[in-house]
């Protein structure tokens, strides 16, 4: 094991794990488990208002935008490397904690873009921005928090934000077509810096246009798969289900892995309680803070629920998994075939070439949307620091756009590890800062939640 494995694992296992599930279920209780009961209420505010009228107005993001670019850094290569990893890592169990942590998250997330937009403030150019760092200095009246939040965020970014996303690009595209890494590393640093020197103006529309695409198509291909291999649907959750408690041991797993990484990729592919995507929601033109919380809860939900539900089975219907052998492996300490290969060949089965393709598509849209959206949380983090400045803002842009070329030709193990750490490191404190605020959280929630039922 690792140096940084064995970090990782003592900070997530067991109590990062425990305080994830334990803050998205005392938001549950205290609002009566509000994402299942409050299911039409919630689904009216957010799919509904798609289907009604744009908002309008100057300065910052619609709530659509605000929604496409917090999903364009969820839905990234957490969806696809990120669920094929956990179940080789922690068997087929992982998915279930990784259903339970995305239930619970529901209302994690609904929390903190609720005090996102309470605590906010206006931007230089006139439009809100602002953050877990802004209710933890304005609501808790704690700044050394936000502080320590900000420089986790910013670790954050160039680890989980920007390595894990190029590395799965790069190797994607080299496992498709034979891309030569480090060219493909350029080419997506050199896209990513034409969109992200606009601003979040620009992110947002970029965003708004692409996340639509890239998760109809990707859920297009994985449905065609899952109707070739109906028949295995059932198998697959049974073993899912039997796996989160009672894993074969003589594959190699344990319920604690399980739980380990099915937690913790869960977190990474909606990331609720990490606090990153109540950036982009905090500079949404809305009135209500409640209002927006909603649309934390939808986004959760697709990221998760959906969209790496549909990888998960993928993988476990189409037979490219094999439990007893890849345990095995892993119990000599040997590496199996994990990530974005794994999830591209299990399409292949039934796509063939054109599966392979479409992992590797998909793959550079998710993965690119997401270097655009973390680029924005590290620079936020960069700016509340040192109270803005264009030349930090500069020098920050061009390392982050720097590290997309060095993870491209980075190890996909190593890289993980290193965002395990780091996002851990990040949530600690926005999770402490969920909790402590739960008055204010629930004064801002509960009126709305009466008044639209």
């Amino acid at each position: 094991m690792s140096a940084l494995e064995r970090l990782a694992d003592g900070l997530w296992n067991p109590w990062l794990l425990g305080l994830f599930l334990l803050t998205g279920l005392w938001y549950s209780v205290r609002t009566g488990f509000f994402q299942l009961f409050g299911l039409p209420v919630w689904l009216r505010a957010t799919v509904g208002r798609l289907f009604t009228r744009r908002e309008r107005g100057k300065g910052g993001l619609s709530q659509t935008q605000a929604l496409a670019t917090a999903l364009a850094s969820t839905i990234g290569t957490g969806s696809i490397a990120g669920v094929a990893t956990a179940i080789v890592l922690g068997g087929p169990g992982a998915v279930f904690w990784m259903w339970v942590s995305a239930l619970l998250g529901m209302m994690t997330g609904c929390a903190e873009k609720t005090l996102a937009v309470r605590y906010r403030e206006r931007g230089a150019d006139g439009g809100w921005q602002g953050g877990p760092m802004c209710y933890m200095a304005q609501g808790l009246g704690r700044r050394g928090l936000a502080a320590v939040f900000c420089v986790c965020c910013l670790g954050s970014s160039l680890a989980g934000g920007n390595l894990v996303q190029a590395n799965s690009i790069s190797t994607a595209l080299e496992a498709a077509w034979g891309c030569p890494r480090l060219a493909v590393g350029l080419v997506t640093a050199l896209a990513c810096g034409a969109v992200i020197w606009g601003g979040v103006g620009r992110i947002g529309q970029v965003s708004e246009r692409l996340v639509p695409l890239m998760a109809l198509l990707f859920l297009a291909g994985g449905c065609i798969v899952l109707w070739v291999r109906a028949e295995a649907i059932p198998g697959a959750l049974v073993a899912i289900v039997q796996g989160a408690f009672h894993p074969a041991a003589p594959l190699g797993y344990s319920a604690g892995a399980a739980v380990r990484y099915g937690v913790a990729r869960g977190v990474f592919t909606n990331e609720a309680g990490m606090g990153s995507s109540a950036m982009a929601h905090a500079a949404a033109r809305v009135k209500d803070p409640a209002e927006e919380g909603m649309w934390g809860i939808l986004e959760v939900a697709v990221a998760t629920l959906l969209v790496c539900t549909v990888t998960a089975l993928v993988i476990l219907t189409t037979g490219v998994y094999h439990p007893a052998e890849t345990g095995a492996m892993l119990a000599n300490g040997a590496v199996p075939e994990m990530g974005a290969p794994l999830a591209a060949r299990a399409f292949s089965t039934v796509l063939g070439e054109a599966g392979t393709a479409l992992v590797a598509v998909s793959l550079l849209l998710f993965a690119f949307t997401s270097l655009v959206g973390w680029s924005y949380y590290g620079e936020r983090c960069l700016s509340w620091l040192t109270g803005g400045g264009e030349r930090g803002r500069r020098w920050y842009r061009l390392f982050f756009l720097g590290a997309i070329v060095a993870g491209s030709t980075g190890e996909l193990g190593a890289v993980w590890q290193l965002a395990d750490l780091w996002n851990g490191l990040m949530a600690l404190p926005n999770l402490t800062a969920l909790l402590l605020l739960t008055p204010q959280a629930l004064k801002l929630l509960r009126p709305w939640i009466y008044k639209k039922r």
